[in-house]
């Protein structure tokens, strides 16, 4: 029996389900709105004090000179802004100095953004020059239309709420094909084969499982009308027992035959099902990898090219200031930045260790040697503080053992400092003993120690013993997170023992071999990362402090003609304005001769119209990256020897492969710093011509 649509359970399924949807969706979507609304008035504040910003300094070199055509130039700059229709200078005796307008834009939905927005908005700007900070020259003021952001806002607005409900069309429509096709049509099928069973012969009917729903209620259902049909087919059977005992033997082995190979059949199906789950996991699970490590490359690459822009700034200043108050606060910032450089390595160096990226030399390194340098190191802050810093060994400890002295050197220090920094009084202690092929390093304090809450969260990321500890000490709470993970990728393990008020005991145990010069020198792995390019450090040390006895001119000529090197001409390909000016003063204080290109195609021009000796190749830029400049340069035998150094901001495993197989010869990362830039440059300069 056919029922009509409304009466179908697909179509009362999909009716509840949309109707909720769309009440959802309608919530969502004014929420969504009234959000971007918010965020549009902030947008719009923040573009027009952006704008005010940069025509601040001009405007007060215009009102300081009261230079009347300069001012109408900057004037008719303001109003190219699609949002302003009125800007004007206005001297400190409150006349206007110049003027510039132009109509607003008449729209019919207009009336609609000046009811959210307002028609219009006036900002102004206080004018100064630096020789006179005291002096007010006047005032830069601005009148934008708001309906430039408000026809935006409407449009996205607008964009929302039809999106919104196209997409609870298009879902009722999809929900309604699928509950048709996963239960109404199969429901249809069962009614139909059971509209043709016979109350005279119902035992010689059996009800078809309809496809894919073997295993549902509905597979579950036709199951068991089919038993009562077998029912009633077993006990007509017996009442035939005694006039064809044989035949009903026979049929009943046949019956146990099929039982078996339906269930082996079922087995494999389940198994085969399982198979697939199987490979569909880990197809999911390294699609997530791959996704993780290309969210790294581009947060590492985002990050590093601002960075490497303001400590290379700020160290070019540094190196120029005279004055020691100024110094003392460049060299503040400096630091500052080079914290921030240390919290984006921790926050790498976890990332790869839990991708599984992150590969270990195995190398001869003294432990001994590693301590008491770190242990140099953080002493003036333990003096500071005025704690004792105590670092022994056993006496019969190894003289070398087989591991990487990087990471151990990261563990050790992040103890340390973490040591230091929670021990307000007393000593920290860090010792290190060889027993049963394990190394053992233990570091304690007689700080503040932890609570047990505080003992179980100690080793997650961004995480410290309590909120107080945060607020009184400081930190990201990545350095014991980075150890752990550090640790247990040496197939060590790291303990904690603490009480509060009482002091905190850290543990270490490391499996590290002895080094034995005659047994290990066949056997030792050189880093894989090491193979074949110098490691390119990525933290810029404090400049040197210039004494003013030489010229900047004076120290690049003698670098410049330094053995082995002489004043080069360089392509710089960057698209970074602020690293394309660190870039070039460090060429220039070196002495050589830099030409610019923004972009690859730019560079293909300008290595068509000059010979270089060299070029430093930014990865990531516009029209044509670098890895396609690169190759479309390689691809002609007139360029084929000229030397290209990647400058970039990847720092990812496989970034440096990536730059060697297209064709580059080298490759440092950004910030950089001017010794690490000029002695990649040293390495492939032309040599000097004999004399």
């Amino acid at each position: 029996m056919t029922r009509g649509l409304k009466h179908r359970l697909s179509f009362r399924l999909t009716r509840d389900t949309v109707l909720i949807a769309m009440v959802l969706g309608l919530a969502l979507n004014a929420v969504q709105i009234t959000l971007d609304y918010f965020s549009a008035q902030e947008f719009m504040d923040a573009d027009v004090r952006a704008l005010l910003e940069i025509s601040v300094n001009p405007a007060s070199q215009i009102a300081y000179n009261i230079d009347v055509r300069l001012a109408e130039e900057l004037l008719d700059g303001l109003l190219r802004h699609p949002a302003t229709v009125d800007a004007r200078i206005i001297d400190n005796r409150n006349n206007t100095m110049a003027a510039a307008s132009t109509s607003s834009p008449v729209s019919p939905y207009r009336w609609i953004s000046d009811e959210l927005f307002g028609s219009s908005r006036v900002f102004s700007q206080e004018l100064h020059v630096s020789q006179f900070e005291n002096l007010s020259l006047g005032q830069l003021v601005v009148t934008i239309d708001t309906y430039h952001y408000g026809l935006k806002f409407l449009e996205r607005a607008s964009y929302t709420l039809i999106s919104g409900l196209l997409k609870s069309l298009i879902l009722s429509a999809s929900l309604l094909g699928i509950f048709y096709l996963i239960l109404t049509r199969p429901m249809l099928s069962v009614i139909g084969a059971l509209s043709e069973v016979k109350a005279s012969s119902p035992e010689k009917i059996r009800l078809p499982v309809p496809p894919g729903h073997q295993h549902d209620e509905i597979g579950t259902m036709v199951g068991i009308i089919n038993q009562h049909l077998e029912t009633i087919d077993s006990s007509l059977a017996e009442l035939r027992t005694a006039k064809s005992a044989m035949k009903n033997y026979s049929s009943e082995l046949e019956h146990d035959v099929e039982s078996r190979t339906r269930e082996i059949s079922d087995k494999n199906e389940a198994l085969q099902r399982g198979n697939r789950a199987l490979v569909k996991a880990k197809e999911d699970a390294m699609r997530r990898a791959r996704a993780r490590a290309n969210f790294l490359a581009s947060m590492s690459h985002e990050i590093r090219t601002p960075l490497n822009g303001v400590l290379g700034m700020l160290g070019l200043v540094l190196e120029s200031e005279q004055d020691a108050a100024k110094r003392h606060r460049l060299q503040i910032a400096l630091s500052a930045g080079e914290s921030l450089l240390g919290i984006l390595n921790d926050i790498l160096d976890i990332s790869k260790v839990e991708a599984g990226k992150l590969n270990l030399e195995n190398i001869p390194v003294d432990i001994q040697a590693l301590i008491e340098e770190c242990a140099t190191l953080h002493t003036q802050q333990a003096r500071k503080k005025g704690i004792d810093l105590i670092a022994e060994t056993d006496p019969d400890f190894p003289g070398r053992f087989l591991g990487d002295p990087t990471r151990l050197r990261q563990i050790v220090n992040n103890l340390l400092s973490n040591a230091i920094k929670f021990t307000n009084s007393g000593s920290v202690r860090i010792s290190a003993r060889y027993s049963a092929d394990t190394l053992i390093i233990n570091v304690s304090d007689t700080g503040i120690g932890m609570s047990k809450e505080g003992l179980r969260r100690i080793f997650s990321p961004f995480s410290q013993a309590d909120t107080q500890t945060t607020r009184l000490y400081g930190g990201t709470g990545l350095g014991l997170t980075l150890c752990r993970q550090l640790v247990e990728r040496m197939h060590g393990e790291i303990t904690v023992e603490s009480k509060e008020q009482q002091g905190t005991r850290f543990n270490v145990s490391l499996p590290l071999p002895v080094y034995d010069s005659q047994s290990n020198e066949g056997s030792r792995q050189a880093p894989e990362h090491l193979s074949e390019l110098p490691a390119a450090s990525i933290s810029l040390p404090p400049p040197e402090i210039d004494t003013g006895a030489e010229s900047s001119e004076t120290s690049a000529n003698d670098e410049a003609d330094s053995p082995g090197q002489r004043r080069l001409r360089i392509l710089l390909v960057e698209d970074n304005e602020v690293n394309l000016m660190v870039a070039s003063t460090l060429l220039k204080k070196m002495g050589h001769h830099a030409d610019v290109a923004k972009n690859g195609e730019l560079a293909i021009e300008a290595l068509q119209s000059q010979d270089y000796d060299l070029v430093l190749m930014d990865c990531q830029m516009p029209v044509m990256d670098g890895f396609e400049t690169t190759r479309r340069i390689r691809s002609n035998p007139m360029w084929s020897n000229l030397p290209i150094i990647a400058v970039t901001a990847n720092v990812m495993q496989g970034d440096r492969d990536d730059c060697l197989a297209c064709g580059m010869n080298d490759y440092i990362t950004k910030p950089y710093s001017s010794s690490q830039l000029s002695a990649a440059i040293m390495r492939w300069a032309p040599p000097l011509a004999p004399q």
